[in-house]
């Protein structure tokens, strides 16, 4: 097939309706909407009704353009908005969670509104809902939109439990079979992610357990479906770990101090950048 012919094929079997930025502005609507920053204010029960419905429309209609199935796109947005209640409160966990740990946050509103860390787990959990119905392609919108817009990349299938603290967040990379556990804080810069795997593996656990009361500070690196970091424990920074730790463990990488006079002292290394 040459380069002609294959993009007509492309054009002629991908879904017309197919809207990638209509995908990713629902997102923003839901948020919004849950979080009261929209323009819009609600002063009744049926008025927040009336505005869920509509945002369940639009859920059908973008469903639709993804399986071509009517009935399957009402069954699925009925029960991610059944479950919405559920996340909604666990969201709440996360955002307490993050004004809790950061000295720098003054209340939950600041964290709605400014905190990209709160906004890239409540994108997570609406794509984890959908992962869990065997929804595709649109829970890995969601997440990679999110990431775009964040630069914190969780995968939809990952576990995370309730409580969930990112502080900064930027570089954070959580992988697809990565179960994290309630009351876990990271930091930017933290990749929880796989040993090189083959893809006669992709079925497997190939990404670390994270138990409770966890903190990983910037730039550590947890690699292995084996590895499993055990609750109450510390991760410094810039660790690199491939094996398990026990509970209550503290992992941290020692700086040398060298003095500028002693005969030991290593060249430095100039660079610029």
């Amino acid at each position: 097939m040459d380069f002609i012919q294959e993009l007509l094929y492309k054009n002629e079997s991908t879904n017309a309706f197919l809207d990638k930025k209509r995908m990713e502005q629902f997102t923003d609507t839901l948020f919004h909407f849950l979080f009261q920053l929209e323009d819009k204010r609600y002063h009744s029960e049926e008025a927040i009704n009336i505005r869920l419905l509509t945002l369940k429309q639009e859920m059908i209609s973008i469903l639709f353009s993804i399986n071509n199935n009517e009935d399957r796109s009402h069954q699925i947005a009925n029960d991610f908005f059944e479950a919405l209640p559920d996340i909604y409160q666990l969201l709440n966990t996360d955002a307490t969670a993050i004004l809790e740990n950061d000295p720098a946050a003054t209340c939950l509103q600041e964290v709605h509104i400014a905190y990209p860390g709160f906004y890239a787990i409540a994108i997570y959990r609406f794509a984890h809902q959908l992962q869990q119905q065997n929804v595709r392609l649109l829970p890995r919108i969601w997440t990679e939109y999110a990431h775009n817009k964040t630069g914190i990349d969780i995968h939809p299938a990952a576990s995370i439990g309730s409580h969930f603290c990112i502080d900064h967040g930027t570089g954070i990379v959580i992988g697809e079979t990565c179960v994290i556990g309630t009351n876990v804080k990271i930091y930017q810069g933290v990749t929880l992610g796989a040993i090189s795997v083959s893809k006669d593996k992709a079925n497997t656990r190939r990404h670390p357990y994270i138990e409770d009361n966890v903190v990983i500070y910037s730039g550590a690196t947890v690699l292995g479906g084996d590895t499993i970091i055990g609750h109450d424990s510390v991760i410094g920074g810039n660790v690199w770990l491939t094996k398990s730790v026990a509970p209550h463990s503290i992992i941290y990488s020692k700086s040398k101090v060298y003095s500028k006079y002693a005969d030991n002292y290593p060249e430095p290394i100039n660079f610029i950048i």
